[in-house]
């Protein structure tokens, strides 16, 4: 489990990196997207494992936290884009 919740916390972060280094706004909202889904299996494998006792609340609660700024932020840069698309129509 600590192996995948690595693999996923490093995908949130590449993926933004490699959609900032795309040709279009539309990849890099997609790789956004790609970062969001990497974010979501983060949070379930945090819930699994406070759920099978492998962390305690406390601890998963910090992480929790963490988990939903990070969704706020991707949230934020994909309504950004969004706006960047419109105004460049």
């Amino acid at each position: 489990m600590t192996s995948q919740m690595r693999r996923a916390s490093v995908s949130i972060c590449c993926n933004i990196a490699e959609g900032q280094g795309r040709n279009s706004t539309g990849e890099f909202k997609q790789f956004l997207g790609i970062s969001k889904g990497s974010l979501a299996e983060l949070e379930t494998l945090l819930l699994l494992s406070k759920e099978l006792d492998f962390l305690k609340e406390n601890d998963y609660q910090n992480l929790s936290d963490d988990c939903e700024e990070i969704n706020k932020l991707l949230n934020g840069l994909l309504k950004s884009l969004n706006k960047k698309v419109v105004s460049d129509e």
